[in-house]
């Protein structure tokens, strides 16, 4: 029996996982192969899932914890998209806050099912707005040096780093950052893409399609600080649904949402790791994200159309605490939609802190 090809992309919130996903599912449908994802996230209502489904493709969620801690399920929505797509390809994301992945997933993959799985090289998504800081130790990086032990374990553990965003950057600032990663993790393969316009990124693909002995650095990691960097974090995720009497414009909702949020949460000194919001109606779908504070709201996927209703789930990833997140989106969301005529229901609501990683399966040594 062939093996199924198991590729994971692991990066921070806000890396630019889901788009470069995306983007590598479409270059295995194109080859003629058929792709199955894997999402991952603490809780449910995952904006990156309904984005990926939206655009067509296979997906399954693992949900309550990252791979690490919820290996078996990970096997378990695997095989059911093989009873389902038969894909040739799976495609993983990881939770942005999660690292030890090469011992705690790359390695039982490799021992417990190598008669099943072919794993793929390991690269690591690097996002450049808080990565800088992050590697520079500059003292206003936006997250406690807890949470950027997280970051730089994530690149420690790559088979290659991925600068990612570059066509957001100046070229001064890629090569300050290209001199600061090989400074810091010399020998490294160091990549340089944008996801989102395609740019380098046949590197990525060709990193991808390489046999050999990947995924084997397992990391020296104090699960002390990885657990109290991650649990740094508010995390949110909520469910709305929002009707109006005459249509409005989707895209300018999703974008007005996230940007009040960012004066919400720039105002009360929280510095946002990701946010996105997602907003869906029949056919229709469109998403909008921030990756910093100080970044701008992009919208990723726009719409493009006017509706009278739709359901936006949106997701928060916010160096805050989670009761003050819950309270400035039950505060924030419907003060938007007033100003576009529509009105606010809220179907769900989750906040809270990732609890402390307790993985199914931690290698020692790499097999």
């Amino acid at each position: 029996m062939k093996r199924l090809r198991f590729i994971m992309i692991g990066g921070f919130l806000g890396a630019g996982k889901t788009t470069t996903i995306s983007r590598l599912a479409r270059h295995y449908l194109n080859q003629g192969q058929k792709v199955g994802l894997v999402t991952n996230d603490q809780a449910q209502d995952l904006v990156d899932t309904n984005s990926l489904r939206a655009q067509g493709f296979s997906v399954e969620e693992v949900a309550g914890a990252c791979f690490c801690c919820r290996f078996d399920d990970l096997i378990g929505k695997v095989g059911k998209l093989q009873e389902g797509e038969r894909p040739d390809v799976i495609l993983a994301e990881p939770v942005g806050s999660c690292t030890d992945l090469v011992a705690t997933v790359v390695q039982p993959l490799r021992d417990l099912y190598g008669e099943r799985f072919e794993v793929a090289p390991y690269p690591v998504l690097f996002k450049p707005s808080h990565g800088l800081k992050i590697l520079k130790r500059e003292p206003d990086a936006g997250f406690s040096p807890k949470a950027a032990y997280i970051f730089r374990k994530q690149l420690e553990e790559a088979d290659a780093i991925v600068i990612n965003r570059i066509d957001e950057i100046t070229l001064a600032a890629l090569k300050e950052l290209t001199d600061l990663v090989t400074e810091e993790y010399p020998g490294v393969p160091l990549l340089q893409i944008s996801a989102k316009t395609g740019q380098g990124f046949e590197t990525l693909a060709e990193l991808l399609d390489q046999q050999g002995p990947f995924g084997r650095k397992i990391l020296d990691i104090d699960y002390d600080i990885y657990a109290e960097g991650e649990a740094e974090l508010g995390w949110l995720n909520s469910a709305v649904r929002v009707n109006a009497d005459q249509p409005f414009d989707l895209d300018a909702l999703l974008l007005d949402i996230v940007g009040a949020l960012r004066d919400e949460f720039q105002e009360a000194g929280a510095e946002v790791a990701h946010l996105k919001a997602i907003g869906l109606r029949d056919l229709s779908f469109g998403v909008a994200n921030l990756v910093s504070s100080a970044s701008d709201p992009e919208l990723s996927l726009p719409a493009r159309g006017k509706v009278t209703e739709a359901e936006v789930i949106v997701n928060a990833r916010v160096a805050a605490d989670p009761a003050t997140l819950e309270e400035q989106v039950r505060r924030t969301l419907p003060e938007v939609c007033r100003k576009l005529g529509a009105r606010v229901e809220f179907q769900s609501m989750q906040s809270f802190r990732p609890g402390r990683p307790q993985p199914t399966h931690r290698y020692a040594v790499a097999k």
